[in-house]
């Protein structure tokens, strides 16, 4: 027998009981919410849509106990989540596509109503570009006069260190939408938020290129997970983000 299943889950009289489970677990979130419901019967629910004919119970569960929490399967590569029986390349689909909507959802809310006032805010503002992401990306972001966001967006996929692949295109974005002030941004997946040295000479290589168009470069922003680290903040570079930036 299933670790995980129920003898009253077996089919009677040739219906099963687990359709007035699906139905009960539906009204269930309709009157309550998410916030009721364990992290195991979240994907339960949630695998009603890829996987229609079987008891998802037991599949929410083997998910967890191999990645160790609902956050973890959504951020596990889909290679890994199709070895877990049960898990096809649809409900796969289903599960990955979770944190992309979540942050498309966040950047839709946000939209035309941003404004940096501090180094805090725009740090909280950048880590949203980096949900459900595995891989390392470079997010610029572009501000007006009045600290207003221009343009907040991923401009390249892989190491920042790589300027020399997206410094034109983070000129030419700049003069595009006339902005005033810069901030990069691109996250570290080890899970540390420190620069590197390599991400020192980045910061001052894009300062420098943005000081050619007169556009001002005020942080580099480090996003690992829900942490950040603004560089201008931290004044390990007092040479070019100095006391007197905008965003205090």
């Amino acid at each position: 027998m299933d670790k995980y299943s129920n003898p009253e889950s077996k089919k009677s009289n040739g219906k099963s009981v687990h359709s007035g489970h699906r139905e009960r677990l539906k009204n269930q979130f309709l009157k309550n919410g998410l916030d009721s419901f364990e992290p195991h019967t979240v994907l339960e629910m949630l695998l009603f849509y890829a996987i229609p004919l079987k008891d998802t119970n037991p599949v929410a569960h083997d998910l967890l106990q191999k990645f160790g929490s609902l956050s973890g399967v959504f951020d596990a590569p889909i290679e890994e989540l199709v070895q877990v029986s049960g898990i096809g390349k649809s409900a796969a689909i289903l599960l990955k596509l979770v944190p992309q909507l979540s942050r498309r959802y966040q950047e839709d809310l946000d939209r035309d109503k941003t404004v940096i006032y501090s180094y805090d805010e725009a740090g909280r503002q950048l880590i949203k570009k980096f949900i459900g992401r595995q891989n390392e990306v470079v997010v610029l972001m572009l501000l007006d006069s009045k600290m207003r966001v221009l343009f907040c967006d991923v401009i390249c996929e892989g190491t920042a260190t790589a300027a020399n692949i997206y410094i034109k295109k983070i000129i030419r974005l700049s003069a595009r939408y006339d902005a005033v002030y810069a901030i990069i941004s691109h996250n570290h997946p080890s899970g540390n938020c420190l620069p590197s040295k390599q991400d020192i000479s980045t910061t001052k290589w894009v300062y420098e290129a943005l000081d050619t168009v007169e556009v001002r470069l005020i942080d580099h922003v480090i996003v690992s997970g829900n942490n950040f680290l603004s560089i201008a903040k931290s004044k390990m570079m007092p040479e070019i983000f100095d006391s007197s930036s905008d965003a205090e």
